[in-house]
């Protein structure tokens, strides 16, 4: 492998733990205090540990190395929610083989010095036990690298060719290529959304291998060639915070926001119901009074509302049942994108959720080299566990609070991850609402772009 990478928990060679049985995700449990807090950056500091009596000293996860651009990363694990961590994270620098035909259509790699290189932070929330999200930490840039190394003579030309090895079999090929506007940053896109298809095939191959189960979501930052592209599928977050300036960068996919997909699915395929299930949304869940009478509803195909009489077929559970966070895609799952969960079962029926889960990541470009960076810009990374309790502009009001005051500060980005951690436990400066305190684990990156921003004009 050309890049280093590395895994915050589980040494290579190391059984994965035996997880929990499945159940939906993210399910309230009661708070206990953290059991432990880690940070890291380029030169992880442990000043505060000494004052945290529940927290072991803070410590890097990349076990010497530095992330990149001094980036800032912590994370807390509330005790008695798991055995085991079933957040999982992941970063390095990304190294790109560039690659030739050879005279008998073999990739030749050439020297070292043609390499393309990037920098790589993933985020990975397990659920139904932490085997998933271990896996994905281990495998996704494995598969990111592969698919860029695919196609990285079209990433390097002006404009991607048509055919990869050089060759013009019809003059008109450029035209047609630029008709239909690809750029290079499209196939960084493709190559994104390849790896996470590959990842997820390989998650379903161990996890059935080992006779064990789980999913995870996954939300993953590239920079590369002056851009940052952000792959979601799940229910993580990542924001760019600027002087004034709030911009999302990724958008949470949950039965809710994709329930017509969801519906359409079900109205193609309606075996995949099994009888048990109507894929009507109603406003709420239908009872025996209801029969006959007329109410709101609405079906794949609508965005609005109307009503229609009730039959005895609308008194199945849901399809997508519950509103907000406690919506549930079968009565089980919270999210509708991720990886794994292959051998997902809705409880005591044969019914599989795999198909209606999709492991494609949408992904968003930040064309990095447009804007005109700041110091204290910053992409703010987390899971769900942060986006909970404190919005986009309580996170913003927090970096912006604490940046411009710590400029000296070599560990002020990995100081942040933390405060923002802090901050979703109800400590007495927190922005958060009286009372209001996450359950779940919780991971962040705070990665700045004044660094990214310097690196690609230098190129």
């Amino acid at each position: 492998m050309s890049a280093g990478w590395f895994r915050r928990r589980f040494l290579p060679g190391e059984p994965l733990p035996a997880p929990r049985p499945p159940g939906p995700r993210a399910s309230p449990v009661p708070y206990r205090r953290p059991r432990f807090l880690r940070g890291s950056s380029s030169s992880p500091g442990a000043a505060d540990a000494s004052r945290r009596p529940d927290s072991r000293p803070v410590r890097s996860p990349a076990r010497g190395r530095t992330l990149p651009w001094n980036a800032g990363y912590a994370e807390i694990i509330n005790a008695e929610k798991s055995e085991f961590n079933e957040d999982q994270a992941a970063c390095g620098k990304l190294c790109i083989r560039r690659c030739e035909f050879g005279a008998e259509e073999e990739w030749l790699t050439l020297c070292p010095e043609e390499f393309l290189t990037g920098h790589y932070w993933a985020l990975f929330d397990g659920h139904g036990g932490p085997a998933a999200a271990i896996l994905a930490a281990n495998t996704l840039h494995s598969c990111l690298r592969r698919q860029l190394e695919a196609v990285v003579e079209g990433l390097v030309a002006t404009q991607p060719p048509m055919h990869l090895n050089g060759r013009c079999i019809c003059p008109s090929d450029p035209q047609f290529v630029e008709e239909k506007g690809i750029r290079a940053e499209d196939l960084v896109i493709g190559a994104l959304e390849s790896a996470f298809q590959e990842c997820d095939e390989v998650i379903g191959r161990e996890l059935e291998a080992s006779g064990q189960v789980g999913g995870c979501t996954a939300l993953v930052a590239v920079s590369l060639q002056g851009k940052l592209y952000v792959a979601n599928a799940g229910d993580s977050r990542a924001i760019l915070v600027r002087r004034d300036e709030i911009r999302p960068l990724s958008f949470e996919f949950t039965p809710e926001t994709e329930r017509q997909r969801i519906q359409q699915l079900a109205f193609v395929y309606p075996e995949l119901l099994a009888g048990e299930f109507t894929r009507l949304e109603f406003p709420r869940r239908l009872k025996g009074d209801d029969l006959g009478q007329k109410v709101l509803f609405r079906d794949h195909h609508m965005s609005g509302w109307s009503y229609k009489r009730v039959e005895k077929s609308d008194l199945k559970y849901p399809l997508i049942h519950g509103q907000g966070r406690q919506a549930r895609l079968l009565g089980t799952l919270a999210v509708s994108r991720g990886l794994g969960d292959h051998q997902l079962r809705v409880l005591d029926t044969n019914i599989q959720l795999k198909p209606f889960l999709l492991s494609v990541p949408q992904v968003t470009v930040l064309d990095v080299g447009q804007l005109e960076l700041q110091e204290d810009d910053v992409v703010v990374m987390a899971t769900d566990g942060l986006w909970d309790v404190l919005s986009n502009e309580q996170v913003a009001w927090l970096v912006r609070s604490f940046l411009p005051g710590n400029q000296e500060d070599p560990h002020r980005f990995l100081k942040l991850a933390q405060m923002l951690i802090h901050s979703t436990q109800g400590k007495e400066d927190s922005p958060t609402e009286e009372g209001q305190v996450s359950y779940d684990d919780v991971s962040v990156f705070v990665i700045p772009l004044h660094s990214q921003g310097q690196e690609s004009s230098g190129r």
